[in-house]
């Protein structure tokens, strides 16, 4: 730490450490961008999808339109257009450009949408005064965890995005891979007794709102596994004929699979002369056996497990048993290689109240017709996950590094 901040306040070193660290997130995403040319960033591969443009304007946005246009003297915003382009489902802002037309958005420029995030960003950090402020800081911290979240967006829609384009062209260089961390030979299991536990956030410490209020929940006996499946162990799922059995898949899922003739998961191919392929960062590279299994959708895990005499966790169970491994260390790749699906409904939790004003419609809004995922991935930035975060997505959704973990129940003790 620089001299000048040892000889401040503890509470100026502490808001001196907040700015510093708010700097580093608005850097990596534009570092992610860098590796991408004006024309990468323009483009939408599908609706559920945005330009890496329009991800690093709407994180901008989030700072002009929620601590900017509150608390700095005299707010001009940067262009008034951008209120509505840049909008993406905050109904209480007012309107917003429809989500599945980002990619037509060839205005603003690139160039103008980086002006605009180094014009927000002067501005932010002359409001530094206001760091006292309890709202300021916690719109700040909210701030830097949704641009965390973007940043994740921004790695899997462009890999998506340039998965569409058939030369497979890498975003990194393969020689700069990090080599993958294999999964442990021996999948075991990891037995909990019958209890009533707590979960969700305790409240020190930053969390979204659909994380609380922290309440009991019961809990059978159960088995989870102490490791991720492996792309191994898919394609054997794969090659007893998995995607042509309906007997194990939802009824939903079937109808899923048939009407588009699914035979593997996203970014996987078969060469006749090389075999097993998947797509990544690195573009087009041999399947690693070993590797943890990724991007399948709720209906592909559900379908798994059922072929393998198990069934996924609730995120009851997840988080119980992540709780428990930070005592003990029972359980591996809880973190960092994947989003395990659970067979939770996202639902509010009993006492579950939306934030006043606009920001309440971050999560609440959409505790519909999803379903919870747990832990993070290996796209996560450093220093966003922990036991208590709830993504969430649709059944079909796995564009995401999602995986999966199984589950067993046990017979309960007469």
């Amino acid at each position: 730490m620089p001299k000048l901040l040892n000889s401040l306040p503890k509470q100026t070193m502490q808001e001196a450490g907040i700015v510093e660290r708010w700097q580093e997130i608005r850097l990596r995403s534009v570092a992610i961008a860098s590796a991408l040319s004006a024309e990468d960033c323009m483009a939408q591969s599908m609706p559920d999808a945005s330009p890496i443009k329009w991800h690093l304007a709407h994180t901008t946005w989030f700072f002009e339109t929620f601590i900017l246009e509150q608390f700095e003297t005299d707010f001009l915003a940067f262009h008034t257009d951008f209120r509505v382009l840049f909008n993406s489902y905050y109904n209480g802002v007012g309107d917003k450009h429809p989500r599945p037309q980002r990619g037509l958005l060839t205005r603003p420029s690139l160039d103008t949408v980086l002006a605009y995030r180094r014009n927000v960003d002067e501005r932010m950090l002359r409001c530094q005064d206001k760091l006292s402020d309890a709202r300021f800081a916690s719109l700040l911290e909210l701030g830097m965890q949704h641009e965390q979240q973007h940043q994740e967006l921004m790695l899997t829609d462009i890999k998506h995005l340039l998965s569409c384009n058939p030369i497979f062209p890498a975003l990194y260089p393969a020689n700069e891979m990090r080599k993958p961390l294999p999964v442990s030979q021996t999948l075991g299991w990891q037995s909990y007794d019958a209890c009533l536990c707590e979960i969700g956030h305790d409240g020190k410490g930053f969390a979204f709102d659909n994380e609380g209020p922290r309440h009991r929940q019961f809990l059978e006996p159960f088995q989870l596994a102490t490791r991720l499946i492996s792309n191994a162990e898919y394609l054997e799922f794969i090659e007893d004929g998995g995607y042509q059995n309906s007997t194990l898949w939802l009824a939903e899922g079937w109808d899923w699979v048939r009407q588009q003739d699914l035979r593997h998961p996203l970014y996987w191919r078969y060469d006749f002369q090389q075999g097993w392929q998947e797509f990544g960062l690195y573009g087009l590279l041999p399947l690693n056996p070993q590797q943890a299994l990724g991007h399948i959708s709720y209906f592909e895990a559900s379908a798994f497990a059922t072929w393998a005499g198990a069934r996924l966790p609730t995120e009851t169970e997840w988080e119980y048993a992540a709780q428990q491994h930070e005592l003990e260390g029972q359980l591996s790749q809880l973190f960092g290689h994947g989003w395990q699906w659970t067979s939770s409904s996202y639902s509010p939790y009993p006492g579950f109240v939306p934030a006043a004003g606009a920001v309440g419609e971050y999560n609440g809004k959409f505790m519909v017709n999803q379903y919870v995922l747990r832990g993070s991935s290996a796209y996560t930035p450093t220093g966003h996950s922990r036991n208590t975060y709830r993504n969430f997505f649709p059944t079909s959704a796995r564009w995401q590094l999602t995986s999966l973990r199984l589950a067993r129940s046990l017979a309960q003790e007469d």
